[in-house]
């Protein structure tokens, strides 16, 4: 078992701002079909804001209401997927013996989001990009854990967008636009713990959840729940709220 403090989260969805938002939406959930708010971003300068797909703006969107400006904080960015649906565009061209662009090339790689982001608020600090198939929140916070044992603060943010259609067949999907951003330190506010069990066959049906995997840690965050637990790599990862003030 691991422990680990937050000092601050956010979460934005569209429609979905503040805490209230998330745990009145978490408690009764329904369709959401309007589009993110551009209030959000009006922190990043517009030449690199137009860089920014729907999935890198709803990560800045959750970013920029935790770090303050000219901060710097090394980070962790986690998404399943990236920008599945521009790197579908580029296949698409490929098919077509069409030329890739390269600023499109640039933008679909995983860690392009994160480095839009140092580029925009000229931080050097390190910058970890991750994807996980299953358990991104687990490999998302194991990382930024890690690198708390040499940095005091970690920037963790997790974010996802809905697949294309084409691949929504093969796996599941956010049923919309999400990203959670936190702070951990070494003294927070909120403690939490991190552990490690056998995964028993009776369990697997209570881990199942109708909240996509990552929304569902939400409600951990919002005092919703006191636990979230979730199946990675053939174990059960939980997570526990310690104590909270």
């Amino acid at each position: 078992m691991v422990s680990f403090n937050i000092e601050s989260w956010a979460a934005i969805a569209p429609g979905l701002e503040l805490q209230e938002d998330w745990k009145d939406w978490l408690t009764e959930p329904y369709a959401i079909d309007e589009p993110l708010s551009t209030t959000l971003l009006k922190k990043i300068p517009p030449l690199l804001r137009r860089r920014f797909n729907m999935l890198g703006k709803t990560a800045m969107a959750a970013v920029l209401q935790l770090v303050n400006e000219n901060e710097g904080i090394p980070s962790v960015f986690a998404s399943r997927h990236g920008d599945t649906a521009l790197t579908s565009s580029l296949l698409d061209d490929m098919g077509r013996d069409e030329d890739m662009s390269p600023t499109s090339f640039s933008l679909a790689v995983h860690n392009a989001i994160s480095g839009l982001y140092s580029i925009a608020r000229k931080d050097t600090n390190a910058i970890t990009a991750i994807a996980a198939m299953e358990g991104l929140v687990v490999s998302a916070l194991v990382e930024a854990i890690g690198q708390l044992q040499t940095s005091n603060r970690v920037l963790c943010v997790i974010y996802d967008v809905p697949l294309p259609e084409r691949y929504q067949q093969y796996t599941s999907s956010p049923p919309f636009p999400y990203a959670i951003a936190m702070i951990l330190n070494r003294e927070g506010v909120e403690s939490y713990s991190l552990e490690q069990g056998a995964l028993v066959e009776a369990e697997q049906s209570a881990l199942e959840s109708p909240i996509f995997e990552s929304l569902e840690f939400v409600k951990l965050l919002t005092g919703l729940c006191s636990e979230h637990a979730t199946e990675s790599n053939g174990m059960t990862w939980t997570i526990k709220r310690a104590c909270a003030h």
